[in-house]
């Protein structure tokens, strides 16, 4: 079997040439020919301004057609891919562009009005992406090349662009494609190498296990310069001759629900956030009424109902895909108890930029609630514990899909990748004898107890994000040593039931008594603060804990 990458994106392109590839939502649509004919193009401006194979080039901006474009003509020209979310800071970008030595960057009209060019001397230019303008540029040979590319073009294909003429090179499993910056919710932005075979890998995982087919159609939501989104909702629908919809704008749950409806995608991969909105605004409000919960409890109706709340939220996600795919960030227990209830087709992975990005996976038909899957094809997955079953211990995996190090970072890379290739993620959990890997939260954010017992914040934050007037919440460690929880209430809730501030505050209190009753004493929340907006996250949609350290 052939293990290039490049290769699936150049037969793909050839198989379903006709057939429809990007749509940027309510707006344009490229057919395959059309993306091959757009690469071709790039590929001359690359080499005409003298990019050489192994130089970097940085892409930011949201999801579009042409990013998807930008993005495989990168590689299959030769050249290291930086992809850098939009959601960063100007200033993150800048050091991000210098860090990687980045040599041109193809940049989005929005990311574009905050940048600063003079804050990245290195670039010799800086390309728009909403049409492949030059926005700056450093060098003769560039300019020559943007003004002549037409014409370049058809020198080189006189009689009309056709798919025999489409032939990429070959990568090599070691050789670098893509450095990953991460979102640094603790500290600075570390750059994770992806080889080839990380890509191949994943994208044959995805053939694997995905049904997917030429024709198919997807709602790409998750910001594509980060790897699950990246690997999830393009590589592998390319790869695969799907039709994929970007939703160019910030995915709200109404414009998610009217493109799904629109669409009716074959498959859904999201974030919990997102899955969690759906149904809190849409279906939970419909089975939490006294009558409901009633007749919830009897087995006849029951089925009944358990039925008619599955096919209402099938259609809330378009009614026609195989089963939805959870990732990025812990689920929410209660929401996902609802799901298994009603045999919703829902499965939970995981994994991390680190390995570009699967770890842990099951089918929907066979997942185990409240796990993350097994082991994915081609990666192995322990836990650090003398009882891996029932002792929480820190997850090790290695295997195809581990990334290569931290770019010009060996003291980094050096403190995750050991010398046996195991990659420590800091993540905690257990394994059961099946292999399903359950996690209990991440190393860096653990507790410890009075008399040193292990306290997991995401657990008990779990159960306060189901509580009244609980959107989002942070438990945190005072310097007496005391839990103290942090929560943006749900103001939309609140005001509609007219309750004042002292009303917030007073539920807030009755929800920390009941809480309580739920934990060990060692765990047991001292006080609420009410914090006025929602908390920063990062663009996989965790909060950033590290700004919420201290409660005034």
């Amino acid at each position: 079997m052939e293990k290039s990458f490049l290769a699936f994106i150049e037969n793909s392109i050839k198989k379903n040439w006709d057939l429809d590839a990007l749509t940027d939502y309510k707006g344009a649509t490229l057919q395959y020919k059309d993306v091959a004919r757009k690469i071709e193009k790039l590929h001359i401006l690359l080499a005409e301004s003298g990019i050489k194979p192994g130089d970097k080039v940085a892409i930011c901006g949201r999801n579009s057609s042409h990013w998807g474009v930008a993005f495989l003509a990168i590689l299959t020209y030769g050249a290291v891919a930086v992809p850098i979310l939009h959601e960063f800071k100007a200033d993150n970008v800048h050091n991000i562009v210098n860090h990687s030595e980045a040599r041109l960057l193809f940049v989005g009209d929005v990311v574009w009005e905050a940048l600063n060019e003079a804050e990245m001397p290195n670039l010799e230019g800086i390309i728009l992406m909403t049409d492949f303008t030059l926005l700056v540029s450093r060098s003769e040979r560039l300019n020559y090349a943007r003004e002549h590319l037409n014409e370049m073009f058809g020198k080189k294909f006189p009689r009309n662009f056709r798919r025999e003429h489409v032939t990429y090179r070959r990568d090599n499993p070691e050789e670098l494609a893509i450095i990953n910056y991460t979102s640094g919710t603790t500290s600075a932005s570390k750059g994770v190498m992806l080889p080839y075979r990380v890509l191949w890998s994943n994208t044959q995982f995805a053939f694997e296990v995905l049904t997917l087919k030429p024709g198919d159609r997807v709602v790409s939501m998750l910001p594509m310069a980060h790897m699950y989104g990246l690997a999830f909702e393009f590589l592998y629908e390319v790869s695969c001759g799907v039709h994929i919809y970007f939703l160019t704008r910030m995915p709200s749950p109404k414009i998610i629900a009217q493109a799904f409806a629109e669409v009716k995608p074959n498959i859904v991969i999201a974030v919990p956030l997102i899955i969690e909105k759906i149904i809190k605004k849409n279906v939970l409000p419909k089975l939490e009424t006294l009558k409901m919960k009633v007749l919830m409890k009897l087995p006849v109706i029951n089925e009944k109902i358990k039925s008619a709340v599955r096919e209402h939220m099938i259609q809330g996600f378009g009614g026609n895909f195989y089963q939805v795919i959870v990732g990025g960030a812990a689920f929410n227990q209660e929401v996902e108890k609802l799901l298994k209830d009603i045999d919703f087709p829902y499965t939970v992975g995981y994994g991390m930029t680190e390995c570009g990005p699967i770890i842990g996976y099951s089918d929907w038909k066979v997942f185990k609630q409240g796990s993350c899957g097994k082991a994915a094809p081609r990666m192995e997955v322990k836990i650090d514990s003398p009882d891996p079953e029932n002792i929480v211990g820190e997850i090790l995996t290695r295997g195809d899909n581990v990334m290569i190090g931290y770019y010009k970072n060996p003291e980094a890379t050096a403190q995750v990748l050991d010398a046996d290739g195991w990659l420590h993620t800091g993540d905690l959990g257990v394994i059961d004898a099946e292999g399903n890997i359950t996690i209990k939260g991440r190393s860096k954010n653990m507790l410890l107890g009075p008399s040193g017992q292990n306290i997991y914040p995401e657990e008990i934050e779990d159960k306060l994000n189901n509580m009244p007037f609980v959107a989002e919440s942070i438990v945190i460690q005072q310097k007496d040593n005391k839990l103290a929880a942090l929560v943006y209430p749900d103001f939309d809730q609140t005001y509609s039931q007219g309750l004042s501030d002292a009303d917030i505050e007073a539920a807030m209190e009755e929800n920390r008594v009941t809480l309580n009753t739920q934990l060990p004493a060692y765990s047991q929340i001292a006080r609420i603060k009410v914090y006025p907006e929602e908390f920063e996250k990062t663009p996989k949609k965790s909060i950033k804990r590290f700004l919420y350290q201290d409660i005034k």
